[in-house]
């Protein structure tokens, strides 16, 4: 279980990060009028169809000691963030961006401009817009956001073998462990561990479509 509390970690830092950074990037995205706004669009929704291998070997080579990151890493810590639980999360947030940033663009988009027309016109500034209409309005997609980067990355599996490697207790998550056990023949660990996941992505799955059809959300009639 060692391997499913590493990913189960993993997948909470990664969606905690990526609603603090995806909220800006959702925001400008879904209210700019910047006419090659579609370019980083395109940035955004690449890892949707980008290989993770060529992601993770783009990560890698960014994090090893002679890339960017890694040089400003062994500068600022002292040692190298490949093969790292902190790489892991560098790596996992871009692999899963995409699965928080849609969802919330979704959502803001889809809040009345006569609303947010209204509180300009009564003397409120943007962050307070935001904080007071749009976010309150937009709660299914954040939770959809959430849960979404969650799931990716607890089930990710190319960028992390990549990125991590297969270092027991530092960068073997519960899919390269299933990955593992399968390889030795060691099929009844691996069923075990693999119907826990299962179990896992139904209820992530459960949770999203029961807040897009207002099954469940916080101001619900009861």
């Amino acid at each position: 279980m060692e391997s499913l509390w590493l990913s189960m970690k993993l997948a909470a830092c990664v969606a905690a990060i990526l609603l603090v950074i995806g909220m800006p990037v959702a925001y400008w995205l879904a209210y700019s009028n910047w006419r090659w706004k579609f370019l980083l669009e395109s940035v955004v929704a690449l890892p949707l169809v980008l290989p993770p291998t060529v992601l993770g070997f783009y990560a890698l080579v960014a994090m090893g000691s002679r890339g960017p990151l890694g040089k400003l890493w062994i500068a600022l810590f002292g040692h190298g963030l490949a093969f790292t639980f902190g790489g892991l999360i560098l790596a996992s947030v871009l692999y899963s961006f995409p699965f928080a940033v849609q969802p919330l663009i979704v959502s803001f988009e889809g809040v009345d401009r006569k609303l947010l027309d209204a509180s300009a016109v009564l003397g409120a500034g943007t962050l307070y817009t935001f904080w007071r209409i749009i976010l309150p309005l937009s709660l299914p997609g954040v939770v959809t956001a959430v849960v979404l980067s969650f799931a990716h990355t607890l089930g990710e599996f190319g960028v992390v073998l990549m990125v991590g490697g297969n270092l027991a207790g530092v960068t073997r998550t519960v899919s390269i462990d299933i990955y593992d056990r399968v390889q030795s023949l060691e099929y009844g660990a691996a069923n075990h561990m693999a119907l826990v996941l299962l179990v896992i992505s139904f209820a992530v799955l459960a949770v999203v479509y029961a807040v897009n059809r207002r099954a469940w959300t916080p101001w619900a009639a009861k």
